[in-house]
């Protein structure tokens, strides 16, 4: 019974953030350290930013028939997504008046049919680990991104104390900014608040899905991958991302981050995973906790 709560704690403390605040000075080397944010990524925030604009574009136009009211309120952007159908969903489009419609695919077959891999979440290898992330089709190569850390986001200042008892999923950025990736209770509620205080008409600036078990973004399980061990080595890791004020409106309803106050001028903060090396399909993904780079 102790050594299972013991192996739990293992996974888990480096993500509690009493636990963090108590032990970051003694062990200054257990947190990494990035003196300058440019020289320590492990793929460019160019490479990140054109990763998520090719999957949400295509989760955008695999889910045409459901953007109307975005598309009528951008009507210079419905020519730019009917390019990217086919031509049978072009086709499809053009003859709606008689209810004929496109193929949709599930997230996760856009996932696989555009950046080559699928994954999901489920049990763990770890012993009392609990759940896990798997690739579970295709093949990874190295420096891609295979996930996101989805949540709320909070900067230094802010409350958190109450979400984060018994909190496992607070994620801590170099910079302090936290990251609530629980999908339960209090943490929930406060997610989906903050999304719909953000939400612009038609316009959805977070995704609200990840906390459900229906996603509408495939990438957002990134609080479920498990801390590396001894028999188990990283095979990802956490790079930091400040989404650009000139990212498209019409896509942020992916993003699955909130700020927790809302302020126009700054930068929404995401976390995403990217691969340390090849991950072949059945694999599990592996981070370290403490290695974060931004």
């Amino acid at each position: 019974m102790l050594r299972a709560l013991r192996r739990r704690w293992g996974a888990y403390k480096y993500r509690f953030v009493p636990w963090l605040a108590l032990n970051l000075r003694r062990k200054r080397r257990t947190l990494r350290y990035v003196p300058k944010s440019s020289q320590d990524k492990i793929i460019s925030d160019e490479d990140v930013f054109e990763t998520l604009l090719k999957i949400f574009k295509a989760l955008f136009v695999n889910d045409f028939s459901r953007q109307a009211h975005i598309l009528a309120s951008l009507p210079e952007i419905r020519c730019k997504y009917l390019e990217l159908l086919t031509v049978d969903q072009k086709q499809s489009k053009v003859n709606s008046c008689n209810h004929q419609s496109q193929r949709v695919f599930s997230p996760e077959e856009v996932l696989f049919n555009t950046l080559g891999f699928g994954i999901t979440r489920d049990r763990s290898s770890l012993v009392s680990a609990g759940t896990g992330v798997f690739v579970t089709k295709g093949f990874v190569p190295k420096g891609t991104v295979v996930s996101m850390y989805p949540g709320t986001v909070y900067r230094k200042h802010e409350p958190i104390f109450f979400q984060s008892l018994g909190n496992p999923f607070i994620f801590r950025c170099i910079d302090g900014i936290l990251i609530d990736g629980n999908d339960k209770g209090l943490s929930r509620s406060v997610y989906r608040s903050c999304s719909r205080r953000d939400q612009l008409g038609p316009f959805q600036m977070s995704d609200e899905s990840w906390l459900t078990t229906a996603l509408q973004n495939p990438l957002a399980v990134g609080q479920y991958v498990n801390n590396c061990s001894h028999e188990k080595a990283a095979n990802v890791c956490y790079q930091e991302f400040d989404v650009p004020a000139y990212f498209p409106v019409e896509l942020k309803q992916y993003l699955p981050n909130v700020v927790y106050s809302h302020d126009i001028e700054s930068h929404l903060r995401c976390v995403v995973l990217v691969t340390l090396r090849d991950i072949k399909q059945g694999e599990e993904l592996f981070s370290n906790y403490y290695t974060v780079v931004s």
